[in-house]
């Protein structure tokens, strides 16, 4: 009897043995995929049981029983982050489970241009790669209530830059991230202005700066800029700056500005109305937001472009009527 229990007992030893075995081996090897990559989607709060299932459904020939056991087994079963996973082929049990307990979500990318509207930025979202369209079809008006901001013009209010997000995240999610991103950026600015700047408040800042961003051709001269708009608006002069009249004709522009657009009255038209436009242009980057409230010394009145993206600033009008001569008219 004796010799009967000791041969049970070496024989569940060596299918213990054979069956860690054969684990170790499992953990190792790619998962069979039927059409890889594997798109996976873990909601928060999914348990390590239903996530194993989650795997299964989204595509990969496992058995979720074994592979929920090898999330217990390996103590990592409960570090696994909800988040959109691609699953690409050759991925192991082993490489599966840290990813999930990394987090490794994969991202997409989309990138708001320095001197865009807010048109073009919707434009760009709705393109976007993986990205949920919650604004599609709503009024400017809609999304900046969605946004918490109901009432506030959105143009300018997103920091130009790339954003990443997971597979099947919200517009309204990347907006809010780009918004918040320019509140810091515009107060940072601020918080540096330097007495030479006209703005009064941080929303006279991010419309000055909308409008450097769209007159700018070099970085260099964006100080420059910066200063004749300044220093037109300190001595009461009109900024006659033809983006903001572009702004005011709206999608219907055809990219040829003529005499009449400019004696057109709207809003924007800086040649029939004194100061500021009542919102920005668009949006500025960090540059253009420091230009705006740091111009350059001097008292500049005017510029003109030579032709090679760079300008001329002048401080009279026959300085600069002779620079348009030179530059212009190649008198």
């Amino acid at each position: 009897m004796r010799r009967f229990f000791l041969t049970v007992f070496f024989l569940m030893v060596l299918m213990g043995a054979a069956a860690a075995g054969w684990g170790l081996w499992w953990v190792n090897q790619p998962l069979r995929m039927a059409a890889p990559p594997v798109d996976l989607s873990i909601e928060p709060g999914t348990l390590p049981r239903n996530v194993a299932q989650a795997v299964k459904d989204a595509g990969v020939d496992v058995q979720p029983d074994l592979l929920y056991l090898w999330f217990r087994v390996s103590g990592q079963g409960r570090l696994i982050k909800a988040g959109s996973y691609e699953l690409e082929a050759g991925i192991t049990p082993t490489t599966l489970l840290a990813k999930l307990a990394r987090g490794e979500e994969t991202l997409r990318a989309v990138t708001m241009v320095e001197g865009w509207n807010f048109r073009q930025v919707r434009a760009a979202l709705d393109k976007a790669e993986a990205l949920k369209p919650e604004t599609r079809g709503l009024s400017d008006e809609a999304v900046m209530g969605l946004l918490g901001r109901a009432g506030q013009h959105p143009e300018g209010r997103f920091f130009p830059e790339t954003y990443n997000y997971a597979k099947g995240s919200s517009d309204v999610a990347v907006l809010r991230r780009a918004m918040r991103a320019m509140d810091k950026r515009l107060a940072e600015a601020w918080a540096q202005r330097s007495p030479q700047t006209a703005a009064k408040t941080p929303d006279e800042a991010l419309i000055l700066a909308s409008i450097i961003e769209k007159e700018t051709g070099r970085a260099a001269d964006r100080p420059l800029v910066a200063a004749v708009f300044n220093n037109r608006l300190r001595v009461g002069m009109p900024l006659q700056t033809d983006p903001t009249v572009i702004y005011g004709i709206g999608p219907s522009f055809d990219g040829n500005l003529r005499k009449k657009d400019l004696q057109t009255d709207t809003p924007w038209n800086t040649y029939t109305r004194a100061g500021l436009p009542p919102t920005p242009i668009a949006m500025p980057g960090r540059a253009s937001l420091l230009a705006a409230v740091q111009p350059a010394p001097g008292g500049a009145l005017y510029f003109v472009a030579r032709g090679d993206g760079s300008s001329q600033f002048s401080s009279s009008l026959d300085e600069h009527n002779r620079a348009v001569n030179k530059y212009q008219r190649k008198q």
